[in-house]
């Protein structure tokens, strides 16, 4: 029988009901001093359908806010708030991992005390016309302070585990710090974390390790995106670097890579997807454009083992039952994205409304 979007999937020590992932997706609707709420809790049990949701990219330190109201793991009022989501996603049936970041240079000043951001580099962010975020020259993190950025997501981890997450995936992908230190366009560095593509993978393998440590390498994932152009950055070798990483993943059995594509099936990202296949025997989920008929593509002819998507679960929060009815799709208001309140984030409607334990909104 033909793999399905609707096939179960072993993905490390979780069993999912289906193949459809729904993308980490930064939609700024923490509370004050970055708790998650009522409001997404209630955002994630709408769409516990999905094989496995990856919550937004969550911050493992304080003063790196890169969006405002985005969240945070890294202290006890966010702990309890990511637990009412988790419980909230078990209730509705669902699994949830936790993405866990930190921006580095991509965190902006204005939004964190005027906090300078650090880096692998003392390079600022070049923006493309039309980004307005408000960007400063990071601080080069010296050899000896690269432990307390492990030890931040060390703890970031325990408290991501203290929720009751099902799993965790490492934030390696979009510019930010750890993609950083791994894509050698923005990693100059002359020391044991610069040069080398092993050099430049050692503080994402470490993280990785810490991980490991602490769920198991069954229920950990990473997320990588060697040729997406995002936060200024690109890398000289992107097929090596896919095929190093995939090579170390392998190695310590990590549950699923995340590939990050900027679209799937341009030639290039296919090859690097065809990398990763050759050297890593896990769980090889991709994003990047998919619909309905080229994710069962892929799966059909084992190019993937689940496909990750993002916009679709905007505006569809019963998006795995669309697709079960090949049902229209309805459309995001991209004006609501990232504003505050349920507009826009938990007013889409299901095709047949889902009976849903939902936290109550004050």
């Amino acid at each position: 029988m033909s793999t399905s979007l609707f096939s179960p999937l072993q993905l490390g020590d979780l069993h999912l009901p289906n193949r459809i992932v729904m993308a980490p997706m930064t939609r700024t609707r923490a509370e004050p001093d970055h708790v998650p709420g009522a409001l997404m809790a209630r955002h994630y049990a709408q769409r516990a359908s999905a094989g496995l949701l990856i919550a937004e990219a969550t911050a493992v330190a304080p003063q790196t806010s890169a969006f405002g109201a985005d969240p945070g793991i890294y202290d006890a009022a966010q702990i309890a708030g990511w637990r009412q989501v988790v419980d909230a996603v078990h209730a509705a049936g669902g699994r949830i991992a936790l993405q866990v970041f930190h921006p580095g240079r991509a965190a902006l000043p204005g939004l964190n005390d005027g906090v300078q951001p650090v880096s692998s580099t003392d390079r600022a962010i070049r923006l493309p016309a039309g980004d307005d975020r408000v960007v400063a020259a990071p601080r080069r993190l010296a050899l000896a302070e690269i432990g307390e950025v492990v030890a931040q997501f060390r703890r970031g981890l325990e408290n991501a585990h203290s929720a009751g997450f099902d799993a965790v995936e490492i934030h390696g992908a979009h510019g930010y710090l750890l993609d950083q230190f791994l894509r050698d366009s923005v990693n100059d560095r002359t020391d044991a974390y610069g040069g080398s593509l092993e050099n430049r993978a050692r503080l994402l393998l470490a993280v990785l390790d810490e991980a490991i440590a602490v769920f198991g390498s069954g229920r950990v994932g990473l997320r990588i995106s060697p040729l997406v152009a995002y936060n200024d950055i690109s890398d000289s070798n992107p097929r090596a670097l896919v095929q190093y990483v995939a090579q170390e993943i392998e190695r310590r059995a990590v549950a699923f890579l995340d590939l990050r594509h900027e679209r799937h099936d341009a030639p290039e990202e296919e090859a690097l997807a065809d990398i990763a296949r050759l050297h890593y025997r896990g769980v090889l989920l991709r994003n990047g454009g998919y619909d309905h008929d080229s994710g069962a593509a892929d799966l059909a002819s084992g190019r993937a083992d689940g496909i990750v998507y993002g916009k679709p679960f905007l505006a569809n929060p019963d998006l795995v039952e669309r697709f079960r009815k090949r049902a229209p799709l309805a459309q995001p208001d991209f004006s609501l994205l990232y504003t505050p309140g349920p507009r826009g984030y938990i007013d889409y409607p299901a095709l047949e409304p889902a009976v849903i334990d939902e936290p109550a909104l004050a």
